[in-house]
This record gives structure tokens, sequence and C-alpha cells, in this order.
């Protein structure tokens, strides 16, 4: 495509007309046709060439790839050995961090002013590091009854529930009811003697 381009550029510049008459923006006379001189064209016409040569890398554009750049810092990390603090330092072993009273959010005063009505909480108080435990929304803590007396009650209720079953048991009058016999004990029936025949008059109890 590029190489059929240069070569009409050339002609168009040349005068070439392979024996036809050149017409030009007047049609009232054509032009003469020139003689060709074919060794200083071709020369041209190489050099055009080798001038078109480049038209394709700016004809195509370049698709370049972005590549994304990550900078990293090239200081050392401190490389001297770290010291653990003592028990007296850091006696939760907490990185020395100062908790508040161990107090669970649900034994505050809910009527309280607090800033976090939800979280009986003020602005900027600090919280424990177990705050997950200690939270409203933690599971809330059984203090309703002491364990004693929850142990008694369960066992009352117990003992209430079998002593019922007992007394029902011996005050109710039991169905009358005899086993039922039949004739022969359906000895035929059954398959013969050596069948297991049914309960028969007579049989012991």
């Amino acid at each position: 495509m590029l190489l059929s381009f240069a070569v009409q550029k050339l002609r168009a510049e040349e005068g070439i007309t392979s024996g036809r008459p050149l017409i030009t923006s007047d049609k009232r006379r054509p032009l003469k046709p020139v003689a060709i001189n074919c060794g200083g064209s071709f020369k041209m016409f190489s050099r055009r060439i080798a001038a078109a040569r480049p038209l394709r890398t700016s004809i195509i554009p370049r698709q370049t790839t972005l590549i994304s750049q990550r900078c990293a810092s090239q200081a050392a990390a401190p490389s001297g050995p770290v010291l653990p603090l003592t028990d007296i330092e850091d006696p939760g072993m907490n990185g020395g961090y100062i908790n508040p009273p161990r107090v669970k959010r649900q034994f505050r005063d809910p009527n309280a002013d607090w800033w976090d009505k939800q979280e009986r909480r003020n602005y900027g108080e600090p919280v424990h590091e177990d705050n997950d435990i200690l939270g409203i929304f933690s599971p809330e803590e059984y203090t309703h009854q002491k364990v004693g007396t929850a142990g008694f009650q369960f066992g009352l209720f117990i003992l209430s529930v079998l002593g019922l079953c007992t007394v029902v048991g011996m005050m109710y009058p039991d169905k009358q009811s005899a086993p039922r016999e039949f004739e022969g004990g359906l000895e035929r029936e059954l398959g013969g003697p050596t069948a297991v025949r049914a309960r028969a008059a007579g049989d012991p109890l």
C-alpha cells in the first residue's frame, strides 16, 4: 500500500503519463507527454521509497506498556535486640497499657447521664483490653440467684414431680382384665402340634 502510494506520488511529480495526456484543473487543454529519464527517475524513486519507510511507524500508533513503579524505603530496620519489659514495668504483659477498672457495663447505672446511652460509656473514656467481654453486648452475667439457692430450687422441683408420680401410681385403680383363652389353643389353626399355640383354657397364668 505504501509502495503504490509512493509510485503515484512520483508519477504526479515527474509527469509520467504512459502515453496518456494528463488532465489538469484547466479542462480546455491537455498536457503534453513528457519524455522519461529512466536513470534519474529510478534514483529518485529509490530515494522516495527509502524516505517512505518510516511512514509505517508514524501511521501505526505505538502501544506502550505502562509499568507501575514501586518505591521501597532503603532505610535499614533496627537490628538491635528488643528488650522485653519486666514484670514490674509491665505487670499486665500488654505493652504498658493502663487498664481502667474491670467493671462490666451490665452493672453500670442505666439511668445515668452517659454520652453513649447504649454502651453506658462517656466520650473519650479508655476501654479495657477485655472490652469484648465487659461490653454491653457480651453474654449477660446471671446474678438473680446464688448457686446454693438455685440448686435447692432445682432439687425441690425434681422431688415434687417424682412424689406426684408415686402418689398417682398408688391411688389410680387398675383396669379389671384377664388373659384371653382360645379353644384348644388354636393348635390346628397355627400349624399343628409342633407349632407354638395360643393360650387355652386351664393353662397356668
